[in-house]
């Protein structure tokens, strides 16, 4: 097979973002545009992947090198478009680094829902022998994309027709404006014909500029065949220029994920109330309420429901658990140890939140704002109100009272609280690690407990009661 070299195209100013931040950076479904782009590169296996940079050249090369580190699949290399005079003379620096034996696949940075499948069939389109076009018609009218204008000299159906040229929105007659197919901006061609064919380009049109669509007309006049891929998804080929325009592609990427859910049986209560900024992985009868965000790698069991406004990130939570509203799981990063469990039948919330390395077995109840963090609860551990437990293993059966914390930190280093089976803990306490509290225990409301406790034991420490009689508050002065 012929290697195949990506070139994408991140240099643009983004002027109408109005932004500091490069626009190839903005985010989508959490995740930078360029992201999703050079995703969907590695998907094709490519030798070479370059990125053509310019304003915010620092900020997105250095994003680049971090997602080259975390995909290890491809090598990038950096050309940079100073000053930025057009497509065609962006494509122009790339000549240097792009090998004469491979196709030259032609990305756009802010261009990110492209399929891997639909570029598949543009490389095998071009066949090493021709320049392949990925166009789009849906039948009306094309806006501000260039025009794709086809022979009309052959009998073939109109689909079929050789491309003769891109014609520019800016520079297009009346008549042209009518033609409803247009460009992409996605291009494949043999390396060598597309170097020929760069050369070639002048700046003689409306903006001034050195525009890659003309590679077109001068393959025309010297005999190389262009074919077109003609799609009908225009998400796929959706560009970003704007605040409106990434929210306008938010929301219909957001209904698409969605609608892939439901179909695989998911039961979402509203699919436009519904964020997946990651990976969903859900098993039969998951029910989720309006106003989630997932984020990261998030997997849900048989029968999890999930109530309303539930913001959930590298989590697994296991058959038959309930989180109820506005619950917070942060799970660790991306494919770290440290992601959220939620065991078989667990009741989490509302307002709860549970941090990296929260690890909770079955029948756990978490209530209403209650932390947990690095901490674990064994079978039926509770803890229903108004508690925090950090760097903590909970036994099981433990009932955790309200207003109770472990003091894990002393300023320098973290500690462990033990908490062994059957232990009850009363409310407002405060448990100093490292402390462990003995099996079958009982720790009275109110305590600070500073040393290890027996198991079966009632343990206090608190100051005696005293009450003063016919003690008077004092009266605010007049």
């Amino acid at each position: 097979m012929t290697a195949i070299d990506v070139v994408i195209m991140a240099a643009g100013k983004g002027t109408r973002m109005k932004s500091r931040l490069p626009k190839v950076l903005h985010r989508l479904a959490g995740r930078a545009l360029l992201h999703h782009v050079m995703g969907t590169a590695a998907g094709l296996s490519p030798r070479h992947v370059v990125v053509i940079t310019g304003r915010g050249a620092t900020e997105v090369e250095a994003y680049c090198r971090d997602e080259e580190r975390a995909r290890a699949t491809f090598d990038v290399i950096f050309v940079r478009q100073e000053p930025q005079l057009g497509t065609g003379h962006a494509m122009q620096q790339a000549v240097p680094v792009l090998p004469d034996d491979g196709i030259t696949l032609v990305l756009n940075g802010d261009v990110p829902l492209v399929r891997p499948e639909t570029l598949r069939q543009l490389v095998a389109l071009c066949a090493d022998r021709q320049l392949a076009l990925l166009t789009v018609d849906t039948g009306v009218d094309a806006g501000a994309y260039g025009r794709i204008v086809r022979s009309a000299d052959s009998a073939a159906a109109p689909g079929d027709l050789p491309v003769r040229a891109i014609v520019e929105a800016k520079d297009a007659t009346p008549q042209q404006r009518r033609l409803t197919e247009w460009y992409s901006g996605v291009m494949a061609a043999p390396t060598t014909l597309l170097k020929k064919y760069l050369a070639l380009l002048t700046n003689d049109n409306v903006q001034q500029e050195f525009y890659l669509t003309d590679v077109v007309k001068h393959a025309v006049a010297a005999g190389t065949p262009v074919a077109a891929l003609t799609i009908a998804d225009e998400l796929q080929v959706a560009g970003i220029n704007s605040p409106l325009q990434l929210a306008e592609l938010e929301r219909a990427f957001q209904l698409q994920q969605a609608r892939t859910l439901m179909e695989q049986g998911v039961r979402l209560a509203d699919p436009a109330r519904f964020d997946l900024r990651g990976a969903l992985d859900c098993a039969q009868d998951v029910e989720i309420d309006v106003n989630c965000v997932f984020e990261g790698r998030v997997s849900l069991g048989e029968g999890v429901k999930i109530g309303a406004n539930c913001v959930i990130a590298n989590a697994a939570i296991a058959a038959g658990a309930v989180i109820h509203p506005f619950t917070h799981i942060e799970g660790g990063s991306r494919g770290a140890q440290d992601q959220v469990e939620v065991g078989e039948g667990a009741r989490i919330g509302p307002f709860a939140r549970l941090r990296p390395g929260a690890n909770l077995g079955a029948q756990v109840h978490i209530g209403n704002f209650v932390e947990v963090k690095n901490a674990t609860l064994a079978r039926g551990a509770k803890a229903n109100h108004l508690a925090y437990l950090g760097d903590a293993s909970v036994g099981e059966r433990v009932n955790y009272g309200a207003g109770s914390i472990t003091a894990n930190y002393d300023g320098a280093n973290k500690h462990r609280t033990v908490i062994e089976a059957d232990v009850h803990i009363g409310s407002n306490c405060v448990l100093v690690a490292p402390v462990t509290i003995g099996a079958g225990g009982t720790v009275g409301g109110g305590s600070t407990i500073t040393k290890d406790t027996p198991r079966g034991a009632l343990s206090l420490a608190r100051a005696r009661q005293v009450s003063l009689p016919d003690w008077q508050r004092p009266a605010k002065k007049k």
